[in-house]
């Protein structure tokens, strides 16, 4: 996705599967429609990954690829947040698994019902992206979860949204995706805040890449 991409050309390594753009407005379909776009964006998804261009897997593994273990798509875990903007909010070095930093600043939290709990997560505005074109509004979204190290990845997971017009923030857990540094250590990938740990299990989203 975009936000690697662009990483991967400057860096020759990157944090995730790019940018992908979500529209809020689909998400009032019916449940089937939501089904669908879930199926659509995991399809999507592997396509990525067998295309030698945007692929981050090594030849060995992208041979033999036949696609991402992805949970079933569950449209519980698509929820409305009410998103609270932190316009005063300081820039800040995010650590990643190299010892490259990326300058982000916390662009808003995001306050949400899942699992019947409360929850809420820091949503991140990347400063050397937002002047770039196509990135003018993007947000970044690392979280953690009780599924990591088990089902899913121990570092975390990642989700990318938009700069949504009102308080409202759409996020779609389905759509959550493993940092490239999974697949290939030549990536450099954010460390995900241990403020965004989620006490729950997000059984959405992309698992754990398993290489045998």
């Amino acid at each position: 996705m975009k936000y690697a991409i662009l990483f991967l050309v400057v860096f020759l390594m990157a944090c995730g599967q790019g940018k992908k753009y979500h529209d809020e407005e689909k998400k009032a379909g019916t449940e089937s429609d939501l089904a669908a776009d879930i199926l659509e964006y995991q399809e999507e998804q592997n396509e990525s990954f067998k295309d030698p261009d945007s692929s981050p897997l090594p030849d060995k593994y992208r041979k033999d690829f036949e696609g991402l273990d992805f949970f079933a798509p569950d449209t519980n875990y698509i929820v409305k947040a009410r998103f609270e903007r932190t316009p005063d909010a300081e820039p800040f070095l995010m650590p990643t698994t190299t010892d490259r930093q990326t300058q982000e600043v916390v662009y808003g939290i995001a306050h949400f019902s899942l699992n019947g709990e409360e929850h809420q997560l820091e949503v991140y505005q990347s400063l050397g992206l937002m002047d770039d074109e196509g990135y003018e509004d993007y947000l970044f979204l690392p979280f953690l979860d009780n599924t990591n190290g088990e089902e899913t990845y121990g570092g975390g997971r990642y989700i990318d949204l938009t700069i949504p017009e009102g308080d409202t923030l759409v996020i779609d857990f389905n759509k959550a995706y493993n940092p490239y540094c999974v697949y290939n250590k030549k990536y450099s990938c954010p460390l995900v805040p241990r403020q965004n740990y989620l006490r729950t299990k997000v059984r959405a989203g992309v698992k754990n890449f398993n290489k045998d």
